[in-house]
């Protein structure tokens, strides 16, 4: 279920520039994948990346998702970069401002992409958690002890170790991989938010979350392998929600792996747990020189596709 309210397409959520993933150090952060653009009237980021094989260049949005402060602004960015890129692509904020007729006239192409799975913080916890959910917290719980990182940069270390074996259990690439650097500035960013799982004094899991105004977002989870066991993932997302009850109106935890639900997933039943609702995200692509465009996509013999953008077609294997 989309919760999201009909707020029209030109609101401005107060207090969320300049924090989480949309201050500009987030788009720095992801540079190893192209350079970052500031989209000045509509406050938003990309990516500019080189088309393989060509002397062009094309725009995606920051991962996971695309945020901006005015999203009524974002067409008058799009039209003005012209054709300087060949394409952008984004996926939108489940808390952006907009409505899906509006993302329409933005760009060629609108889909609902991926349900995120949302937390209403003014209800009280145990209605909003699952009874199986708060049995696993529970015995979690018992020998697992969580606090909050006073100083999110010193927890660097840990951080990327605990990452660095979700990155080879799921076997990670690319953007979703990160980096040491990429954490380093994630660490650093106003508006950042670090817990860390301890077990007998030794980390065994740690949540990265950001807050942009009334909202707040987990960025990141990961646990070692005793974490796994100990059940980490439990006690932290359960102390998030408590810290957050009552401070923001909002706690994303996001969607589920892949380009759609899959309701038997373990993630997916472990997300459902902790949440009554979600929010939909959309993938827009809009082709900016479409000339160039189809050049590129008739030079590369891309074969018939609903990808986009279509000579990018099979870029994640």
């Amino acid at each position: 279920m989309d919760s999201r309210a009909s707020s029209g397409a030109g609101g401005q959520r107060a207090g969320s520039l300049g924090f989480g993933y949309a201050h500009p150090a987030y788009a720095e952060s992801l540079a190893e994948f192209g350079v970052p653009r500031e989209l000045p009237r509509c406050g938003g980021w990309i990516l500019e990346r080189d088309v393989p094989g060509f002397t062009n260049r094309d725009g995606r949005g920051c991962y996971p998702l695309f945020f901006c402060r005015d999203w009524s602004r974002l067409d008058a960015d799009l039209t003005e970069i012209g054709g300087d890129l060949v394409s952008v692509s984004l996926v939108t904020d489940p808390f952006g401002e907009y409505e899906s007729a509006y993302l329409e006239r933005c760009f060629d192409v609108v889909r609902p992409f991926k349900e995120h799975f949302v937390i209403d913080c003014s209800r009280p916890i145990d209605a909003v958690v699952s009874k199986n959910h708060r049995y696993q917290t529970r015995k979690a719980l018992k020998q697992i002890q969580v606090e909050r990182c006073g100083d999110p940069a010193r927890f660097l270390d840990e951080w990327v170790a605990l990452y660095d074996i979700l990155v080879k259990r799921h076997d990670l690439r690319g953007i979703q991989a990160f980096s040491r650097a990429a954490f380093s500035k994630h660490l650093n960013i106003p508006g950042v938010f670090a817990l860390r799982a301890l077990h007998q004094g030794v980390t065994v899991g740690g949540l990265l979350g950001f807050f942009q105004g009334d909202l707040a977002y987990a960025h990141l989870a990961a646990s070692s392998d005793l974490g796994y066991e100990l059940g980490a993932s439990y006690a932290l997302f359960w102390t998030a929600i408590e810290q957050l009850h009552g401070k923001v109106r909002w706690f994303s935890i996001g969607g589920t792996a892949g380009i759609s639900r899959n309701e038997s997933s373990g993630l997916d039943f472990f997300k459902r747990g902790w949440s009554r609702e979600t929010r939909t995200v959309y993938f827009c692509g809009r082709i900016l020189n479409r000339e160039r465009y189809q050049s590129i996509v008739e030079a590369m013999g891309a074969p018939p596709t609903d990808y986009f953008p279509a000579y990018r077609h099979g870029e994640f294997g």
